[in-house]
């Protein structure tokens, strides 16, 4: 099956390389971005991110590397190496947070929150956001939790950040616990600028802080 045993470890190592680079813990780079490729980003709003064209590059050669390698079972082949490089990062990190990793650090989250703003009168919104975290760790965790604009840059309208107003809020969830946090306050936004009139948003992204410790979720 194998014809080239050297090129072969070449296209894994160089595999192995290119998910060590854009490993999606403690931070998720990917998540911030707007152009993806396997999980590598491409593009964020501060423009492209050379890195990361660089490992799309790799990959797609470890992957040509890979496939000429060996002498059948090619697209077998490429459909389980897709899979394992797609899947393989979670399935790490999830036994790393369960077995090792204490603090903000065993939280995990989905990326699936949602908020919504509506304006009762002038300076006067209703803000209301509900995430769900995962704590994974054998003991409770206790932090302060903070909502972040990610696509917010100079002549874009402040929106989730706006639930900060309120806050910071904290949060504790108890050992090996799934814990809905739904959030809802009357903001006052006298002397905010920029801000939205109304709407909603999703994959809320949010930012973890415990004293001198933090995430970015």
């Amino acid at each position: 099956m194998m014809n080239n045993k050297k090129t072969f470890i070449g296209s894994i190592v160089m595999l192995g390389i290119c998910m060590c680079l854009f490993f999606p813990y403690p931070y998720n780079e990917v998540s911030m971005a707007h152009t993806t490729f396997m999980s590598i980003p491409i593009e964020t709003q501060d423009g492209y991110v050379l890195l990361g064209i660089f490992g799309s590059i790799l990959f797609i050669i470890a992957m040509i590397l890979l496939l000429r390698s060996i002498n059948k079972y090619h697209f077998r082949t490429f459909v389980i190496v897709v899979l394992l490089y797609s899947f393989l990062p979670h399935l790490l990190i999830v036994a790393y947070q369960e077995t090792f990793a204490s603090g903000i650090m065993a939280i995990s989250y989905k990326g699936d929150g949602e908020c919504r703003f509506d304006m009762v009168e002038k300076d006067l919104m209703n803000g209301e956001c509900t995430i769900v975290l995962h704590n994974r760790s054998n003991e409770a965790v206790s932090f302060d939790l903070q909502f972040i604009d990610t696509n917010f840059f100079k002549g874009d309208k402040r929106m989730n950040s706006l639930m900060n107003i309120a806050g910071p809020y904290h949060v504790t969830i108890e050992a090996n616990r799934e814990k809905a946090i739904h959030l809802k306050e009357l903001l006052n936004l006298t002397n905010v600028p920029n801000h939205i009139e109304g709407g909603g948003s999703s994959k809320v992204h949010v930012q973890l802080i415990d004293d001198d410790k933090e995430r970015t979720l």
